[in-house]
């Protein structure tokens, strides 16, 4: 692709935002027009003390046959936004730190799914998974899985402080990003997020971007009568910056103040697209993805839309979430859940773990002499619980597709910062 005029560059996105001018001049030359292939992924692994062997790996299947390769984990329910989609104005109530799963849980868990169950993709996310004091040793813990067949390291982040820490988020391994933007202009950006900062989102966009973290995508949710008219502007982006920007649609959960009405489903901003731009045409996506993509011819980057509400993938699912305090949920959508962290500290099935305030180095301590999983009591149980819980896994929506077809839909679901996005 021949190098654009940089010239241009302001011009289109003046027409967007004046605000962002001054941002997009930092985009690197090396970069600006250009999408680059996804580097190829670092094969350079440390051993590690405990390791589980891939022999008898078993494959995560529900009922419908679906294999379930994909997991999400929350690191953290604390995020330095407030975003009116993720949480009430007043905040949440945050578990207790004892019953969060500490660092050594996760990376322990980590690799019991991809080394026993079939996992080959993990995203990180939260609350703001940058708020993770021990989010690189995660990330390295994780880095470690990929001789056991871990593809992938994503993780989703606000942007707000991602900038200085990305290099080194980098080559601790992480190799996918998605960052949440809502909308190009700033004081709406402080009224969604109640919070402000887009500045600092778009300083970690550039820095992305110069660092080659590709396929980089741009989370937006879509919500009537707030940002439902900058569809065009987010699209028009993606003339020069190589990015993916995914439109969301609005989804109820506990404390969004979720409305039928403010949800703008992918057909009507779709329209909205095509009246605009001419040669807008569908891309091919895996079966398991969740966004449906598309592209303006000649355009450097992509857009696509996540239409959970009203024209699901459920049937492809692939995925099963990991909240901060352990529990795993099956579906985004089901009000379910199961504790995964009360089966790696039955104290039936380790011997004796504190709960008090030194639990971390309790279970640091144990992990070091790795009781628990050199008899395969704990493993062998979160199979179980995990196959359990897939067995009972609805098709679509938790069971609750009924309810979202009448408009109807009855929230009883957590918070979306507490489940993790």
């Amino acid at each position: 692709m021949n190098a654009i005029s940089f010239n241009k560059i302001l011009n289109v996105v003046a027409k967007v935002n004046p605000f962002l001018v001054r941002s997009v001049s930092n985009v690197p030359k090396t970069v600006r027009g250009n999408i680059s292939d996804q580097q190829n992924a670092d094969e350079t692994l440390s051993n590690r003390v405990f390791s589980l062997s891939k022999e008898n790996q078993s494959v995560m299947k529900d009922k419908f046959g679906r294999v379930h390769d994909y997991l999400r984990i929350s690191l953290t329910e604390k995020c330095n936004l407030r975003c009116q989609y993720c949480m009430p104005s007043e905040g949440v109530t945050l578990t207790p730190k004892v019953d969060l799963l500490t660092p050594d849980e996760i990376i322990m868990l980590a690799r019991l799914f991809v080394c026993k169950l079939g996992v080959t993709k993990i995203r990180l996310t939260g609350g703001e998974p940058l708020l993770q004091p021990e989010l690189n040793k995660i990330i390295g813990g994780l880095n470690d899985l990929r001789a056991s067949g871990l593809q992938s390291i994503g993780m989703t982040s606000n942007g707000i402080s991602l900038k200085p820490r990305l290099a080194q988020l980098q080559q601790s391994g992480l190799d996918r990003l998605n960052i949440s933007l809502d909308t190009l202009r700033e004081e709406k950006y402080s009224f969604i997020t109640r919070r402000k900062g887009i500045k600092m989102v778009w300083s970690s966009i550039h820095e992305a971007i110069r660092l080659k973290m590709f396929p980089l995508k741009i989370n937006c949710v879509v919500m009537r009568g707030l940002n439902d008219e900058e569809v065009v502007d987010f699209v028009e982006l993606t003339r020069y910056y190589p990015v993916d920007v995914r439109f969301i649609e609005y989804m109820p959960f506990s404390g969004n103040k979720w409305k039928y009405g403010k949800l703008v489903p992918m057909a009507e901003s779709l329209d909205t697209i095509q009246a605009h731009f001419r040669n807008v045409s569908r891309v091919e996506n895996h079966a398991t993805d969740t966004a449906k993509s598309y592209k303006v011819d000649g355009f450097c980057g992509s857009f696509g839309f996540i239409s959970s509400m009203t024209n699901h993938f459920c049937g492809g699912c692939n995925r099963l979430r990991l909240t901060a305090d352990g529990h795993l949920k099956v579906c985004l959508f089901d009000t379910n859940e199961v504790s995964i962290r009360d089966v790696i500290r039955n104290t039936q099935l380790r011997g004796q773990i504190s709960r008090s305030k030194e639990i971390e180095k309790t279970i640091s301590r144990d992990l070091e002499s790795s009781v628990g999983l050199k008899d395969g009591l704990i493993e062998k149980k979160v199979e179980e619980v995990v196959t359990e819980a897939l067995g009972k896994k609805f098709f679509s929506h938790g069971g609750r597709t009924e309810e979202i077809a009448q408009g109807k839909l009855a929230q009883g679901n957590r918070s979306m910062i507490l489940i993790g996005g």
